[in-house]
């Protein structure tokens, strides 16, 4: 049982350090950077959606309560 685990640990150490192709370092700082800047605007999109619903909500519950 034992035996079987270490061959697949082994196999798939051998895969990452030999069969992997990894970035380059400048490539995954530029990438780094996209989600960053792409993370960034979503959240501000998210925030104006949330602020338009809000404020719906608020005057379309303002209009039924009184």
């Amino acid at each position: 049982m034992f035996k079987g685990f270490i061959e697949y640990v082994k196999g798939a150490y051998d895969e990452l350090v030999n069969h992997v192709v990894w970035p380059k370092w400048d490539e995954v700082y530029k990438m780094t950077i996209v989600v960053a800047v792409f993370s960034a605007i979503f959240s501000i999109f998210i925030a104006f959606v949330d602020y338009i619903f809000r404020t719906v909500l608020q005057a379309y519950y303002k209009l039924i309560k009184g």
